[in-house]
């Protein structure tokens, strides 16, 4: 990474985070109230725990469900060195404690088990009211499954997801083996620079590997039409993000949008943030502060007023509206 100062870029050092003087614990917390850092724009997720106890006595780092109703296990490691010097394999680990989620088939006994005691632990976070943990907890991951449409498919599937600063080759062999037949388990490399006393985090995806077909060129440039006529996927990180919207003229400055089911409203502007409270936030920052979870699904949870349809509703049809127009 490098730093431009004038016309002169300045290479910019990793360092470590035990040589920052973190500990995992310090990862974790960063990421249970930022963890829409690992997130994509046209994700949700719901943190729900954090070291919850398995029926062996393992410890899993934090806990969420997606939006596809998967129960997620996020395990951190600080340094590739903390990798290498535990007696059990970093991703072996995370699949073992993902396996005794598996045994959960209700929301009840998630509330129970995970998400009471998590919401107990950090009560101060949450309005309460006169509920108790457990009817707070039903009543926020039932509102975020039927949200998100993943009522029916509440953890039919698991996810794990791997964090550290740097791996080991065995690591990701055995990640990459495991994805390439059908289990769910994603690397993020968490680079911490340390510059002129204030520290900065890079954050790279490294499993599953992204094919040349997941990056998606502008429409302007014609190659979504043929990729479509060769049959190429089009994948969800790969489409078109708010910026590109504006610049088409299919969203513009001054547009209300309200947010699904909430009916809050904010004003869109040039830069792709909205004006809210007259504050300008980027529009996860207002999505996160109005449904409470710690990531949103920006484009399915967002409508544009006047039109009366979701973002990605718009999005949709002006794609479909260049395709037919390159046929």
């Amino acid at each position: 990474m490098y730093n431009l100062k004038g016309k002169q870029a300045i290479k910019m050092e990793t360092i470590t985070f035990s040589e920052l003087g973190m500990q995992e614990s310090d990862i974790e917390e960063l990421l249970r109230v930022n963890i829409d850092m690992l997130c994509d724009e046209e994700e949700s997720m719901l943190i729900i725990g954090r070291q919850v106890k398995n029926e062996k006595l393992g410890r899993s780092d934090l806990t969420g469900i997606d939006n596809n109703g998967n129960i997620v296990l996020i395990e951190i490691k600080r340094d590739r060195k903390d990798i290498e010097n535990r007696k059990e394999a970093f991703e072996f680990q995370a699949i073992r404690y993902a396996a005794s989620y598996a045994t959960i088939v209700t929301v009840d006994d998630l509330v129970k088990k995970v998400y009471a005691p998590y919401i107990e632990k950090y009560r101060t976070e949450f309005e309460l009211e006169e509920l108790t943990s457990y009817e707070l907890g039903i009543r926020k991951i039932n509102e975020f499954l039927n949200s998100n449409g993943a009522e029916n498919n509440f953890n039919k599937n698991q996810k794990v997801v791997l964090v550290s600063s740097d791996y080991d080759e065995q690591t990701l062999s055995a990640v990459a083996w495991l994805n390439s037949n059908g289990v769910n388990i994603i690397c993020y490399k968490l680079i911490p620079y340390n510059i002129e006393g204030e520290v900065y985090i890079d954050l790279e995806k490294l499993l599953p590997i992204t094919d040349y077909e997941d990056y998606y060129v502008n429409l302007l440039d014609t190659p979504l039409s043929t990729a479509a006529k060769q049959g190429k996927r089009i994948t969800r990180r790969s489409l078109p993000k708010i910026k590109s919207m504006i610049e088409w003229g299919v969203l513009k400055d001054g547009d209300v949008l309200i947010t699904k089911e909430h009916n809050k409203e904010a004003i869109l502007l040039q830069n792709g943030k909205v004006k809210v409270d007259d504050k300008d936030v980027s529009l996860q920052t207002w999505l996160k502060d109005v449904y409470e979870w710690q990531s949103v699904d920006t484009y399915n949870f967002t409508i544009h007023k006047e039109r009366g349809k979701t973002l990605f509703q718009i999005r949709e049809e002006y794609m479909e509206h260049q395709l037919e127009n390159d046929d």
